[in-house]
């Protein structure tokens, strides 16, 4: 292979680049952790908890958000695309006539919006949904 500066500079720009992306955090895993935390590592179930976001949003500026989650004593809502997943935590007291929120959060790109509900008996339950988002909403 005959090494000239055109393909030199190919070389050198593409590792910077490669070297730049390995940088970056794994948002997804930040998701993952913060979840463990929460939970302290238990199982999660699945079912006991309705969560509605639309399947494409126009604008991550304002992505409106529900859950519905009977017998929860607290939800947390992540966004896994986000720089910080956390987005927001509701806890219900045991007199809360309903165990359900609604709320508008921003998202930075096209990203699962997942709810976990610790219910009032310590287990925990989890819920997901995919958001398209066409125009980002954190950052430029």
């Amino acid at each position: 292979m005959e090494l000239t500066r055109r393909k030199l500079l190919a070389l050198g720009s593409s590792t910077f680049a490669l070297a730049g992306l390995a940088s970056l955090p794994a948002f997804a895993s930040l998701t993952d952790d913060a979840v463990a935390a929460l939970t302290g590592g238990a199982d999660l179930g699945e079912g006991a908890i309705t969560l509605t976001a639309p399947e494409i949003a126009e604008n991550g500026n304002t992505v409106p958000i529900a859950f519905d989650a009977p017998g929860a004593a607290e939800v947390t809502l992540f966004a896994d695309g986000n720089p910080v997943p956390n987005v927001a935590t509701f806890k219900f007291g045991p007199l809360s006539a309903s165990r359900s929120a609604s709320t508008r959060i921003r998202l930075a790109t096209t990203q699962n919006v997942v709810a976990i509900a610790k219910m009032e008996d310590g287990s925990f339950q989890i819920a997901k949904a995919n958001v398209k988002v066409t125009i980002g909403g954190c950052g430029g």
